[in-house]
């Protein structure tokens, strides 16, 4: 277990501004030993390469396939006619192409031409259209039970990488949801600066969601029926671009080059409506307390890969800093390094199982730091006082746990409000460089790394509160 270190009493400027330089230089050695550390587990990491070959195959289909956008001739760029295997139709038409989302989902006998279109299913396709529309609804009611269903269903066929990945990065956003109404960011965040960004990271975890969940039970029931049903794509407004993945993964079973497409998709699927929404600028994404992530390091994924210490491990952590959120090639090219990491490194990929097997996701970081993270606060210990908890990885002697709740104590659950669906996909040239190299990152065993950032966040109070005017923020 980490050693308590004994509890500093309130620190004058001339020992805040000591410790804050102590702070900087033990920073500095932790990161030598966590490159240090990344080089060991990478000696033993596996090839993370893309077939070449298999992407200029599915890139000569999607050219064959005539998947591209042609504004000049007037395309259209809601949902592709794209509907068939790389061996056959990817030119025809499908039934839900002309329809919209909404229409499909709402199914026969609702006047709006829903009933004619899906008649050229069968009535067992019809069946399973609605039955996917419906479990993705019920799943898709806040982020624990949308990270569960990823840990199902990649269970349930493991063939599925980005399944395990988007759990994993859910857990994190479940977590980031939750930091907005813990110990720390409330003390430097207003109330409605931290309602919108949970807006925010909610309707990018519930987009994606609605976007990919389909994509993998229509998957799951291809397999079950033994034949691909990737046609019936059209019908969850599925961008073109992912047919003829999904077309040739069934063909070829390449699980990395499925989960790059689907990083890819996932990514430009949320650019549009929410990364490049005018709101979600100007309330989040360009206000100082959103930049200030950049030094503070709050937008860390995190995959815990230790034993949990309530078990009598060591708490340890592989993951990233993403620095330019609002850059879609960084957030795509992030996304590839961390499934690089969580693929190559075996010792990783071992304790991270490990970790989705025992720890249930509650939206707490004390699902995986159970020695500084409490789910609920502690009697006494009063909302207004704040003293110095942490040093390193370990708390002060004497130091209550930081407070991080559940995500149902947190937040009330938001009804899903899917944006107007447009085609993402334009040319593949534009995409084509996603699928040269899956990068290891240089750095990635970031333990103590993410440990100086909640050391670094508590500076960040203490600063506010000596030097800045403190307003009750709760």
């Amino acid at each position: 277990m980490p050693q308590r270190r004994p509890q500093r009493t309130k620190l004058s400027l001339l020992g805040w501004l000591l410790h804050a330089l102590r702070f900087i230089r033990n920073y500095a050695l932790r990161k030598r030993h966590a490159r240090s550390a990344s080089h060991e587990l990478a000696e033993h990491a596996l090839p993370t390469g893309i077939n070449q070959e298999a992407v200029r195959e599915l890139f000569a289909d999607i050219a064959k396939a005539g998947l591209e956008s042609n504004k000049e001739q007037g395309g259209n760029h809601s949902v592709s006619g794209a509907t068939a295997g790389i061996n056959a139709n990817l030119n025809a038409s499908g039934p839900c192409d002309r329809l919209t989302e909404e229409q499909v989902s709402a199914g026969a006998g609702e006047g709006r031409g829903a009933d004619q279109a899906l008649t050229a299913y069968t009535e067992r396709e019809r069946s399973l259209i609605h039955r996917i529309h419906h479990e993705t609804e019920v799943a898709n009611r806040n982020n624990v039970t949308r990270t569960e269903a990823y840990r199902a269903v990649y269970y349930r066929c493991p063939e599925l990488q980005w399944a395990l990945l988007a759990h994993l990065v859910s857990r994190n956003g479940g977590w980031n949801m939750t930091d907005l109404q813990g110990d720390l960011l409330p003390e430097l965040l207003d109330e409605e600066t931290r309602r919108h960004m949970f807006i925010l990271l909610e309707r990018i975890n519930a987009l994606i969601f609605h976007d990919a969940y389909p994509q993998l039970l229509l998957y799951e029931a291809s397999r079950k029926e033994g034949r691909d049903l990737s046609r019936m794509l059209p019908c969850f407004g599925v961008s073109r671009f992912m047919l003829p993945v999904w077309s040739q993964f069934w063909q070829r079973q390449d699980s990395v080059l499925l989960t790059t497409a689907l990083i890819v998709n996932e990514q430009h699927v949320i650019e549009k409506p929410l990364v490049q929404s005018e709101y979600f600028k100007a309330h989040v994404l360009k206000k100082a307390s959103f930049l200030l992530q950049i030094p503070l390091q709050t937008n860390t994924v995190v995959l815990p890969y230790g034993s949990p210490l309530d078990a009598g491990g060591e708490m340890m952590l592989a993951g990233l800093v993403l620095e330019r959120f609002s850059e879609l090639s960084e957030r795509i090219e992030f996304g590839k390094r961390l499934y690089a990491i969580l693929i190559g490194v075996p010792e990783v990929m071992k304790g991270v199982m490990a970790f989705v097997r025992g720890v249930h996701h509650t939206g707490s970081r004390a699902d995986y730091a159970p020695h500084l993270f409490t789910r609920e606060r502690s009697s006494g210990q009063g909302k207004a006082s704040f003293q110095e908890r942490l040093e390193g990885c370990s708390l002060l002697d004497g130091a209550n746990k930081l407070l991080s709740p559940e995500l149902s104590a947190a937040w009330e659950d938001m009804p899903f409000e899917p944006p107007a669906r447009e085609d993402w996909f334009e040319h593949k040239d534009a995409v084509r460089t996603y699928f040269a190299a899956l990068p290891l990152p240089d750095i990635f065993e970031i333990t103590f790394e993410h440990c100086m950032a909640l050391n670094k966040l508590e500076l960040a109070v203490q600063a506010r509160r000596r030097f800045g005017s403190h307003t009750k923020r709760r």
